[in-house]
């Protein structure tokens, strides 16, 4: 039977608020007894989703009543001072009080990270949070960090958030060495600049299944499972990507729609399109880990509708289960000082 947890949801957060957090909270608590979930939203949205439950699910629905919501464009350091009854900070204050075993959102990227941060505050021995989440790859996915929290690091805080990644992706990939690589502009040695090089070293003497340098084309191989960086070069590979699978979309919509004979080639090729698309879906991938804080706080993408954010759940799900604190925690313990 699998571990009980109890996950806090931000009901107002992101793009379509209570209209994807709260379908996506029922069906979840429909697909797996052992969850309870609480929602944080203000009354009258809470009223609702308990209308919409329909007492199903007893005391594993619980509801938080909050005053406030933390808009998309707010300045994080106005969320954190003037908005501390917001549905975002009540969230990652039930994962503070112990509570809650992690918290979703798909608000505000910058409010998250600095309300959660100054919440949980960190683990023993992460100087910084990063940003983590899986990518498409060619057999699986491939987790990669940070993803934009960090501009600038030092080669021992790239260390770091590779030994968090790794955690990160043995629990989610279920691999018990997942392999590591740093994103870099070429495999040789000497390539790229100090701070990568010298966080080469650091990975080589580390313990972690480190496989050296990887070209951002080796990002969707097979041969590698985690890809660090810091958070400028990741937050810009990151959205390459998703620039070029939307690219790559409309080339193909335009091409099938050239003609009444391509037409036809695309209705015969309709199968294939469509497990393409769905291999691409970035919904699939949806659920940011803010690893490094002292809980477990997942970013949900601000666009997500219940599939999406469905997803962000089960992230949060796993991460509780497998007790990823205490994982990080042993690993940056067991290193050399």
């Amino acid at each position: 039977m699998s571990r009980k947890v109890t996950i806090a949801l931000d009901a107002m957060g992101g793009d379509r608020g209570s209209d994807a957090v709260v379908p996506a909270a029922l069906a979840t608590l429909e697909r797996d007894d052992s969850v309870s979930l609480i929602l944080v939203g203000l009354p009258e949205v809470l009223e609702q989703a308990r209308r919409d439950a329909k007492d199903r699910y007893g005391s594993r629905l619980g509801f938080k009543p909050a005053t406030e919501v933390v808009t998309m464009d707010e300045l994080p350091a106005d969320a954190l001072r003037r908005k501390k009854d917001s549905s975002l900070r009540g969230a990652i204050e039930l994962v503070k009080e112990g509570v809650a075993d992690a918290c979703v959102s798909s608000g505000n990227t910058g409010a998250l990270m600095a309300t959660a941060r100054y919440v949980l505050k960190m683990l023993p021995g992460i100087d910084r949070p990063a940003i983590i989440s899986a990518v498409p790859g060619r057999e699986r996915p491939t987790y990669m960090l940070d993803l934009g929290a960090n501009v600038g690091c030092t080669p021992q805080q790239l260390l770091q958030f590779a030994l968090m990644g790794s955690v990160v992706a043995s629990d989610m990939l279920d691999v018990a060495r997942p392999r590591v690589g740093l994103l870099n502009i070429g495999v040789e040695d000497i390539k790229g600049n100090e701070v990568v090089r010298e966080a080469g070293e650091l990975l080589s003497k580390s313990g972690l299944n480190y496989i050296g340098f990887v070209e951002g084309d080796g990002i969707f191989h097979s041969d590698v499972d985690v890809v660090v960086s810091d958070g400028f070069v990741g937050n810009v590979a990151l959205k390459t990507m998703e620039g070029v699978a939307k690219l790559i979309a409309a080339f193909l919509k335009e091409e099938f729609q050239r003609n009444a004979l391509r037409g036809i080639q695309g209705l015969i090729a309709k199968s294939a399109l469509e497990a393409l698309k769905e291999r691409l879906d970035a919904r699939r991938y949806n659920g940011a880990s803010l690893v490094g804080l002292n809980g477990i706080v997942i970013k949900s993408h601000g666009s997500a509708d219940q599939f999406a954010f469905e997803n962000a759940v089960k992230t949060a799900i796993v991460e509780a289960r497998k007790g990823i604190l205490v994982q990080i925690g042993q690993l940056i313990e067991s290193q050399p000082h």
